[in-house]
């Protein structure tokens, strides 16, 4: 059975926006892009630090700290210096609200 966990009404998080909220024990940054919301774990492969606040460009997120980028929507890394995907979570809209995929 697939939990999904209760973040946000969908209609609270605006255009170019992020929130954080916690799945398992991890801090997750959830986003909405171009109308659609993505949730990647807050944590940078490359140096552990925090990756929220990080630039936005495109489908892409750049570190605050070295700019490694990953991409919002599946996790990858996309530049140096990190080289290891982050964890993504599938979200989605169910009545009203916004949920995120408890990882299996």
């Amino acid at each position: 059975m697939t939990d999904w966990i209760d973040v946000i009404d969908q209609t609270a998080l605006a255009e170019g926006e992020h929130i954080l909220t916690e799945v398992d024990g991890e801090e997750v940054a959830v986003f909405k892009i171009a109308g659609k919301c993505y949730a990647i774990v807050n944590t940078c492969s490359h140096d552990g630090g925090e990756i929220a606040s990080g630039d936005i460009i495109g489908n892409e997120i750049v570190c605050p700290r070295h700019a490694a980028r990953f991409c919002l929507k599946t996790g990858a890394v996309k530049s140096p210096p990190a080289y290891e995907n982050i964890q993504n979570y599938a979200v989605r809209i169910n009545n009203g609200r916004l949920e995120i995929k408890q990882p299996e």
